[in-house]
């Protein structure tokens, strides 16, 4: 497993914790270990930090999986499995909206080529036609 697919991996178990932290059948402290878990995560201020590559991201690792464990054990399942399909559902939007995004970003790109293309015609044309006085 690379980098790249664990931070993917440990976003969206961030991502479950802060539906977990929303949910309105979630324990307080079910909530509270989300919120740690998840501050941990994100926060600038870290055992080991997250730049070293391969030993940074052991602790923010090691700090999501023991909020999962305790999260699955106090958390009632069709809770959890409910914030699981929200950060999945939220995950594919994402997606489609960076596509989307792609796409309109294509398409001025291609628009603006062609335009410059045709005003580059169109001053080509005029300079080297000769221009003919009307008598």
């Amino acid at each position: 497993m690379n980098c790249r697919n664990q931070a993917q991996r440990l976003q969206r178990e961030a991502q479950v914790y802060y539906f977990v932290f929303k949910h309105p059948r979630a324990p307080w402290y079910a909530k509270v270990v989300a919120a740690c878990s998840a501050g941990y995560v994100f926060s600038p201020i870290q055992l080991i930090p997250s730049y070293i590559p391969l030993i940074g991201f052991l602790d923010d690792f090691l700090a999501l999986f023991v909020g999962a464990k305790l999260l699955q054990r106090i958390i009632p399942a069709d809770v959890l499995t409910e914030c699981r399909q929200l950060a999945d559902a939220a995950e594919m939007r994402r997606k489609e909206e960076i596509r989307s995004m792609a796409a309109v970003a294509s398409s001025v790109v291609i628009v603006a080529v062609w335009l410059l293309a045709a005003v580059g015609a169109s001053i080509l044309m005029a300079r080297y036609i000769p221009h003919q006085r009307m008598r």
